[in-house]
């Protein structure tokens, strides 16, 4: 991370085994290595515990697996973009997302498995130890929220993908544990809301220069909403975090706080959103650290490096350009979405049209005419060193102030006209009323390509999303391809929902349950 420094601590999760030596050896702690057994006793390593929790928020891969962002993954799987990718074969698992036939064995959704597994892990085993630290209460106070609130938010991308997993509160001490059963979303989303309103009280408003991108009390209001609005949708539902109910009402006095109180507002110029310029700005309520430190070189590794790789996937394959460059094509945005923004001012910075580019380009699988301009290999992410491709330096902005402003409206805040025209009077655009079809259009048009569509149109209702994700014959005029490799048919029967891997139902057992429309 840019702001947050990353210090390895690998021992922390290795066992070491000795073989051959004596008893009395097997009995000594190693004093010239940090180990588990004597890890976790002052404040410095308390702290560098939990910047291994944080650096997970930017995991994107799972080494020996596949690249799996999360924005890539949730775009593709929405109506705005393809698979992509250099062929047909390159986009093979891509494509099953987004024509919603996924196998079990589908790869990208095992790496979104293991990676938010492996951030709950962290988060389980700091808030275990960090009582017997030897640190201030203020430090503690502190550190146990911002914990709280990132385990929340991987089993909130875990739970939003794969709906019935297990829910972990303690690290797991040995084979007899491997097995564990599912849990209800229920108990899942009141785990969530739980972590999050707990959090909230002791995150701080604000933090210095020096800590950007950790943690404060308004990104846990709006992460709370967040996931209020989708398992109200999904589940027409309360949330119970312990004895606070949290409902629509109690969601709204988040936002209302935040937008009254947090200092957060709107950038003047839109695309401030997407540039250097603007991270850790204003108008970022929530954002993960992506850059070139440590500048990284190593394919079999990408997580080790800190580079978007989402950036990478998704820009345009294109050589000897001075302004985009040796992008993978993932993602083409469709044809629908251009014409459903044509006309709107923020188009020129969320889609990226052929014309544009420079240099010489190659098209790819489902080649459109269209990539995406918010998250892409633009000149001005490109990293200072290292492997170009692994140094993406653009940050991802998971909560802006203007969707919190429409999540605000869209609750029925008494000032939802005047939030709905705020989002609207920035990009010159006149008031409508603020109906909720207002408000969902407005959403789409604001938040287009940034991971969200997708989960807007499944908290609708599965219709919506057979109405929206099953598209056939729109085809825009630098469209490569014949008409099927871009039909696409949802599937009703999942619901939305990502298959249980294989290899975690193999390993269960015989526990788990595979999710409803898969075989």
């Amino acid at each position: 991370m840019k702001n947050i420094k990353v210090k390895t601590v690998f021992a922390l999760l290795i066992p070491l085994l000795f073989v051959g030596c004596s008893d009395d050896f097997l009995d000594l702690n190693p004093l010239d290595q940090e180990v588990t057994a004597n890890f976790y006793r002052t404040e410095d390593q308390a702290f560098q515990a939990l910047v291994a929790i944080y650096d997970v928020l930017t995991y994107q891969s799972t080494p020996g697996v596949a690249w799996a962002p999360f924005l890539t993954v949730s775009d593709a799987l929405s109506d705005d973009a393809f698979a992509g990718g250099s062929d047909a074969n390159d986009g093979f698992h891509w494509d099953e997302l987004n024509n919603h036939n996924i196998a079990t064995t589908n790869p990208l959704a095992h790496s979104i498995w293991i990676k938010n597994y492996i951030g709950i892990f962290r988060a389980n085993l700091f808030l275990e130890v960090i009582d017997g630290i030897d640190a201030s209460d203020s430090f503690k106070r502190r550190t146990i929220a911002e914990a709280k609130f990132m385990r929340a938010y991987f089993y909130f991308e875990q739970v939003r993908f794969f709906e019935n997993i297990p829910l972990l509160t303690a690290t797991i001490s040995g084979p007899s544990e491997y097995s564990q059963e599912q849990n209800s979303p229920q108990e899942v989303y009141d785990q969530i809301a739980l972590d999050l309103v707990e959090a909230i009280g002791d995150l701080p408003e604000s933090v210095p220069p020096n800590e950007a991108g950790r943690i404060t009390k308004w990104a846990a209001q709006g992460l709370l909403a967040r996931v209020f609005l989708f398992y109200n949708g999904v589940y027409g539902a309360n949330l119970n975090a312990g004895n606070v109910v949290v409902d629509r009402a109690f969601a709204l006095s988040q936002l209302e706080d935040l937008i009254a109180n947090s200092g957060h507002d709107l950038f003047e110029d839109y695309s401030h959103n997407f540039s250097l310029v603007g991270e850790f700005g204003i108008e970022s309520v929530f954002e993960i650290s992506h850059g070139d430190t440590p500048v990284w070189w190593d394919w079999g590794y990408p997580r080790g490096g800190n580079g978007n790789l989402a950036a990478q996937m998704q820009g345009p394959r294109v050589s000897g350009s001075s302004n985009w460059n040796r992008g993978w094509s993932f993602a083409p945005v469709s044809h629908k979405l251009a014409e459903f923004m044509a006309g709107d001012p923020r188009f020129e910075y969320t889609i990226l049209t052929e014309e544009e580019l420079d240099g010489t380009l190659t098209k790819g699988y489902q080649h459109t005419g269209y990539f995406s301009k918010k998250y892409s290999s633009d000149a001005e992410h490109w990293g200072s060193g290292g492997q170009f491709e692994l140094n993406r330096t653009c940050n991802f902005r998971v909560i802006r102030f203007s969707d919190v402003l429409l999540m605000a409206a869209e609750l029925e805040s008494p000032n939802a006209q005047q939030y709905l025209d705020r989002v609207r009077a920035r990009v010159g655009l006149d008031p409508v009323p603020a109906t909720p079809e207002n408000i969902y259009r407005e959403r789409r048009l604001e938040l287009s390509l940034e991971g969200i569509r997708y989960y807007d149109v499944l908290r609708r209702g599965v219709d919506y999303a057979n109405q929206e994700f099953t598209h056939s014959g729109i085809r825009g005029p630098n469209y490569e391809g014949d008409q099927q490799i871009f039909d696409v048919t949802f599937n009703p029967a999942t619901r939305g929902f990502l298959p249980i891997p294989q290899t975690e139902m193999d390993l269960s057992a015989g526990v788990f349950d595979q999710n409803d429309g898969y075989l």
